[in-house]
């Protein structure tokens, strides 16, 4: 789960597996793939990056070579 934040600066857990799209308009926009919409004061880069971070911690040996 990644934490984001509305717009009333209250903060939330999300799977971010269950992400379709981000969109900037200006504010993010997070559409989820049942269609439910958030709008979150993140930009697009901080939730990418929390996704990152999220999946490295799920896999931390995803980077390294299996012997």
């Amino acid at each position: 789960m990644i934490y984001v934040s509305r717009l009333n600066r209250k903060e939330f857990a999300l799977n971010p597996d269950l992400i379709e799209t981000l969109e900037a308009t200006p504010d993010t926009v997070i559409t989820l793939t049942n269609d439910n919409k958030y709008i979150v004061i993140e930009s697009i880069d901080e939730i990418i990056e929390r996704i990152a971070e999220f999946r490295r911690r799920c896999h931390p040996d995803g980077l390294q070579r299996r012997k």
